[in-house]
């Protein structure tokens, strides 16, 4: 009787979290994690300032890495790596050191406004690449019309980009294929967190970026580092809020909450970053860029929408 009341109580802890909907401060929370999110691109613009781009990637990764280690440390997570997680692990980290090697660099060539706009069309690619990788998650015709609009913002933004410097559209295209990269690791990611500990995939993102960036920083950047306070609030910024708390944030509120509405909320970040560009870095605001990121958000809107039928049968 008390081996099987044993196993009953293993059982019911190794159910999974049954989620629901959004709560007011839950909401109030996804919320902040958006805002706190859409300053990402604006302390990496600042950082840039004092540091080149890889090197500082590789500075996130450190501080990041260590905020996610004493996480997983608090929690009692188990860090052990059996057989068969090296590969996924490695080509998780490799996939997110390259995604991030290209947004600072399309960072450093381009505007923060740009660059938000072009890496949060991440969930096109996701949709795109789904229906290829995930079985199950077709591309539906609302999906499609998603990723078309989308795409019509990005056209847009490029366009405005061309009667500009050739540096800044060199940046546009590397944060689009930033965001192209984000995408593929999102849908990756959610294959390999069926069966690995989340705490694992952050952890070997920033050991592989860490190695990797600063390795590659070594061979290609020449640039030395001048350390000031605003590039150790960039660091700070990158790595303990965004790299930490947003990152464990998000994953708490997607583990409790219906996803979609979470997501949903996570589309106002363009909206904040170009907000305080404008405020922080003086960038312009142009009738291009809003209604570039009026079409990529309303197009990722769409492709993250739940068929009817799926919502009527959630198993």
């Amino acid at each position: 009787m008390a081996l099987s009341s044993r196993r009953t109580s293993v059982t019911a802890r190794a159910a999974p979290t049954q989620h629901r909907p959004l709560t007011v401060p839950a909401a109030l929370f996804a919320l902040l994690l958006a805002i706190l999110w859409s300053g990402l691109p604006i302390a990496t613009k600042v950082g840039l300032d004092y540091a080149p781009p890889l090197r500082l990637s590789a500075m996130r990764f450190v501080v990041g890495g260590v905020v996610v280690l004493c996480w997983a440390l608090l929690t009692k997570t188990d860090l052990r790596l059996r057989s068969g997680e090296w590969k996924a692990l490695a080509i998780l980290g490799v996939l997110f050191s390259v995604q991030i090697a290209f947004l600072n660099i399309g960072l450093d060539l381009t505007t923060a406004g740009h660059n938000v706009v072009l890496t949060v069309t991440f969930p096109i690619w996701v949709a795109v690449l789904a229906h290829f990788f995930v079985p199950g998650d077709r591309l539906t015709r609302p999906k499609l019309l998603g990723v078309f609009i989308a795409y019509g913002g990005m056209v847009l933004l490029f366009a405005d980009s061309l009667g500009g410097q050739a540096t800044v559209l060199m940046g546009d295209v590397f944060s689009a294929i930033s965001g192209f990269l984000l995408g593929a690791r999102h849908v990756y990611n959610a294959r390999m967190v069926q069966r690995l500990h989340p705490a694992k995939l952050l952890l070997a993102q920033a050991v592989c970026g860490t190695v990797s960036l600063m390795t590659a920083s070594l061979l290609f950047e020449d640039v030395a580092i001048e350390w000031t306070a605003q590039l150790a609030t960039s660091v700070f910024y990158q790595g303990v809020v965004v790299a930490g708390f947003c990152f464990i944030g998000s994953l708490w509120l997607l583990k409790r909450y219906f996803p979609s509405q979470v997501s949903v909320i996570s589309l106002t970040q363009p909206l904040f970053s170009i907000v305080a560009a404008w405020i922080i870095l003086g960038e312009p605001l142009s009738s291009t860029l809003w209604l570039s990121a009026a079409l990529v958000i309303l197009g990722a809107w769409l492709v993250r929408q739940r068929p009817r039928w799926a919502s009527k049968n959630p198993a």
